[in-house]
This record gives structure tokens, sequence and C-alpha cells, in this order.
């Protein structure tokens, strides 16, 4: 992507996003607190805090900036959205972005919500037992 089309990704309002990922989840039989849980999970946001997020309308790059905690396993996530590798993507907002877009695509599939958060641990224990 380059940079006039991150600039318009960034400024999408996370309250416009949030409903489609909820939505895409819901068709898949999964839930709005899962959606929640993956959220916060990789961002670091109660739910309270996610909730306010929402109600001040705040674009995403506001949204991942003010992100308390990033969760420090993202790095860890794996795959394809989009048609890119997201390991791969240079820019650290579309990155992020692009980590929970895989999260939320993980969960549409069916994955297990245990697999989905604790894959980036088990990557990263396999990582460790290989070096043994």
């Amino acid at each position: 992507m380059n940079n006039k089309s991150n600039d318009r990704v960034f400024g999408y309002i996370f309250a416009n996003v949030y409903p489609l990922y909820i939505q895409k989840a819901e068709r898949k039989d999964r839930t709005k607190e899962e959606v929640d849980q993956i959220i916060c999970w990789l961002t670091g946001y109660t739910r309270a805090g996610l909730q306010q997020q929402i109600k001040k309308g705040n674009d995403l790059k506001t949204f991942f900036a003010q992100a308390p905690a990033f969760n420090p396993n993202s790095s860890l996530i794996k795959g394809v959205i989009c048609g890119v590798r997201v390991e791969e993507i240079e820019d650290p907002l579309m990155q992020k972005i692009r980590y929970l877009d895989k999260l939320i695509d993980e969960l549409a599939k069916g994955k297990a919500m245990e697999k989905i958060l604790l894959s980036s641990h088990a990557s990263e224990t396999q990582a460790v037992r290989r070096q043994k």
C-alpha cells in the first residue's frame, strides 16, 4: 500500500469499523464478546476503555496510539490478510491494523478463541524448544 492509501485507512473511524468486525464474526456464529476479547487482548483496552474509544469517534490512528498496552506477543501473529503477509508489513500502524484484521478473520473462520489468543504464545514456545 502506498502512503495515500495508508493515510486513508488510518483516518477510518474505529466506531464505523467495529460493527463490521462484529458482523463478520456473527455471520459465522461468533459473538460480539469474542470480538471485544480479541480487541482487548491485542490493545490492552478494558471493555470500558474500548466502549469509550467507540463513543469518542476516534480514527484508527488515534485508537491504536492510545492503546494502553499493545500485546507484545502480537509480533508473533503470522499469516496473510488482504493478500499481504502481516509479518512483512513495514508501516507499524498498518501492521497493528492488519494484526487485528487477521485475528478477527481467524475468529470468523471458526478457530477456537484459546488458539487465536494463545497461538502467539504457542509459536514462541515452539521456537524456544527448537533452540534447545
